[in-house]
C-alpha cells in the first residue's frame, strides 16, 4: 500500500484537500485527530503530560485542556519539545496500526495528514510528500479571519511554524490552494490522475 503524506501550514486548506480523498473512498488519517485519541483521559500518554506539567493542565473531569496547554507552550520552546517528546511516541503508535488496519482492508493508497510531518521525523512513514500551500498574504488573511484574531497574533503564529517556502521544497507535490475551492478540486484531479494513472480505476 502506498501511503501519501500530506502536510502544510495553519489556514492553507488541508482539510479541504483531505475531503477531495475521503470523496473517492481514499483513507485519510488524520495525525491531529490521533493526538487527541492519545491523550484520552487513562492514556498512559495524558498521564505523561500531567506529570511534567502538573495537573492544572485538565479540565474538571479530568480531560487534557488543550487551551491551557497551548498557552503554556506557545513561547516556551523547551515547553513545546517536552510535549512532543511525549505526544510523538504516541501519534506514531496509533498511525502504524491505523496504516496496518487500512493494508488489510485491502486499500491500495492511503492519505496521512500531518501538518507536523516534517518537523515530528514522521517522514519515514509515509512513502510520498504532498505539500497544501497558499499565497502568504492569503494565509494570513485566512489565519485572521479563521481564529478572529489580530494581524499582529496571526504574524506571531504564522512566525512560529515552519516557513510554507521550506516545506514546498521537501515536497514532491505542492498543491497551490490559494484560490477558489472549485479551482483547488480541479488541480487535484489532475494530479490524482496522473498519481493513480488515467487508465486505471483505483
Amino acid at each position: 500500500m502506498r501511503v501519501i503524506g500530506l502536510t502544510g501550514g495553519i489556514a492553507t486548506g488541508k482539510s479541504t484537500v483531505a475531503r477531495f480523498f475521503t470523496d473517492r473512498g481514499i483513507p485519510v488519517i488524520d495525525a491531529d485527530q490521533l493526538a487527541r485519541d492519545a491523550v484520552q483521559p487513562g492514556s498512559p500518554a495524558l498521564k505523561q503530560i500531567v506529570a511534567t506539567f502538573g495537573r492544572e493542565i485538565l479540565t474538571s473531569d479530568g480531560a487534557l485542556d488543550r487551551k491551557r496547554l497551548g498557552s503554556l507552550i506557545f513561547s516556551d520552546s523547551d515547553k513545546r519539545s517536552q510535549l512532543e517528546r511525549i505526544l510523538h511516541p504516541a501519534i506514531r503508535k496509533l498511525a502504524e496500526a491505523r496504516i496496518r488496519q487500512a493494508a488489510a482492508a485491502g486499500h491500495k493508497r492511503l492519505i496521512y495528514m500531518a501538518p507536523l510531518l516534517i518537523e515530528a521525523g514522521a517522514t519515514d512513514r509515509v512513502d510520498d510528500i504532498w505539500v497544501v500551500t497558499v499565497r502568504p498574504e492569503v494565509q494570513l488573511e485566512r489565519v485572521m479571519q479563521r481564529d478572529c484574531i489580530s494581524l499582529k497574533q496571526a504574524l506571531q503564529i504564522i512566525g512560529s511554524q515552519m516557513p510554507l517556502a521550506d516545506k514546498e521544497h521537501c515536497g514532491s507535490v505542492v498543491i497551490d490552494n490559494s484560490g477558489t475551492e472549485a479551482e483547488t478540486i480541479s488541480a487535484l484531479e489532475a494530479i490524482w490522475a496522473q498519481e493513480t494513472g488515467s487508465n486505471r480505476n483505483d
